[in-house]
Order: C-alpha cells, then sequence, then structure tokens
C-alpha cells in the first residue's frame, strides 16, 4: 500500500474530524481567566462539545454561533491527505491523523482569543509521546522515539526560556503546545526539530511583518504565535517523514 491510496480515507477522516470542530471552537474561545462557554449568545445551553456551532432553539437568522464547518473541515481533511501521501503506510501516520484536529482547533482558538487552552495542550504533551510510544512497537516505522521524547523537552525548555525572557511575546501556552510538537519533529531527528522551529519564527515574523505594513499592527502588537508553531511542526514534520 502506498501514501496515495492513503489519500482519500485520510481525507475524509479530516472532513469529519474537522467537521465537528467548531463548537469545541465556540466553546473554548473565551479571554484568559474566563470560564468556558455553556450557552450559545441566545442563552440557550450548548450540549457537548463536538459538532456544528449551531442552536435549533435560536431563530434561523441567528442560529450559527462560532465559525461555519466548511473551513476547519476542508483544511483538515487537506493536510490529512498531504500528511498520508508523504508519511505512507506507517505506523506514525495514526498518530498524525490522530493530532491534526487538536492541532487546527488550537490554532482556531489561539487566532480568536490569543488562547491555548490546557485541556488541549496538556493532553497533547503526554499523549503524543505516548502514541509515538506504541507506534515504535509496530514493524515499519521510520522514526525514533528517544529522539522525541528528549524533542519534547528541548523546544518545551527552548520555548519555556523565552517565556522567562519575554513573558509579553511569549504565552505560556505556547511553552506547553511546544511540548507535544517537539515530540512530532524529534521523532524524525534533530534536523526536523530545528527546521521546525526556525520555520514557525519565519511564518511569525511573515504575518507580524505583513499586518504592520497594512497598518493594522504596531511593532509591540501580541500576535497569536501558537498558529505558527503549529504550522513549523508541520513543516518540520513533512520534510521529515519525506526524508
Amino acid at each position: 500500500m502506498s501514501g496515495a491510496t492513503l489519500i482519500v480515507p485520510a481525507a475524509a477522516w479530516g472532513a469529519v474530524a474537522g467537521a465537528l470542530l467548531p463548537r469545541a471552537a465556540h466553546r473554548f474561545s473565551v479571554p484568559a481567566g474566563e470560564a468556558w462557554r455553556q450557552r450559545c449568545p441566545g442563552g440557550h445551553p450548548i450540549r457537548g462539545w463536538a459538532g456544528p456551532a449551531r442552536c435549533a432553539r435560536c431563530a434561523a437568522d441567528v442560529s450559527s454561533y462560532g465559525p461555519r464547518s466548511v473551513w476547519p473541515a476542508t483544511f483538515t481533511a487537506l493536510l490529512c491527505a498531504v500528511l498520508a501521501l508523504v508519511t505512507g503506510p506507517r505506523p506514525e501516520l495514526v498518530v498524525w491523523l490522530l493530532v491534526t484536529p487538536v492541532g487546527v482547533l488550537l490554532a482556531v482558538v489561539d487566532l480568536r482569543v490569543h488562547r491555548l487552552p490546557d485541556p488541549l495542550t496538556l493532553p497533547l504533551a503526554a499523549g503524543t509521546p505516548a502514541l509515538l510510544g506504541v507506534a515504535s512497537l509496530v514493524p515499519g516505522h521510520a522514526g525514533d522515539l528517544g529522539t522525541a521524547l528528549l524533542g519534547s523537552l528541548a523546544l518545551g525548555g527552548f520555548y519555556f526560556l523565552l517565556f522567562l525572557i519575554n513573558p509579553a511575546g511569549m504565552g505560556f501556552g505556547d511553552v506547553k503546545l511546544a511540548l507535544g510538537a517537539g515530540a512530532v519533529l524529534g521523532w524524525y531527528g534533530w534536523g526536523a526539530v530545528l527546521l521546525g522551529t526556525f520555520a514557525a519564527f519565519v511564518c511569525g515574523a511573515v504575518y507580524g511583518g505583513a499586518l504592520i505594513v497594512v497598518r493594522k499592527a504596531g511593532r509591540k502588537t501580541a500576535i497569536p504565535f501558537g498558529p505558527f508553531l503549529l504550522a513549523g511542526a508541520c513543516a518540520g514534520l513533512l520534510l521529515g517523514a519525506a526524508g
């Protein structure tokens, strides 16, 4: 079985998983220190965390209260398809497909409210190495669990140092997210870790620079770094898997 034969099932998984993210994105998208949303804008209780962000009890013209399902579904599907194509039928592909929707959800929430929720970052930090540990027991894997664990500690430590130096520019949520990202990158070696780290800061710098050029931000404007950390991890992962 080649990576091409896995594209369709991987994309289908990504589309389904992505379509279930909007409700969680709405509930998690609150400023730091506030409780997760329990009600829709119309005051009706929100049941569950997975599914579209629509309220059946609100009027049709105001029933949508969060991001539309088509965008996270499409993006997650495309990302899963690319991961399947590049990784191929290796056991770690299952890990990548499981963590991808979580990464997309974190990116959406961080872009909306500049927050990376602990209920997402902490399970990702602990669960990713655990899942890779299982993958390392299956014949045919192409990574190294030891380097994945060291990569998690190294990238988490690096971001923690940045947090200590400049807490206003690097949130502690980014530190916790870096633990999971470091494990993903470390699976394919230190080259992937370095590339993923470099790509994250390049993406963040380009985004920040573009905002300054169009005068939507200043030099001291805080930007959500989580999406760029995740983008860098994706870049390093794809290069590592392709190698």
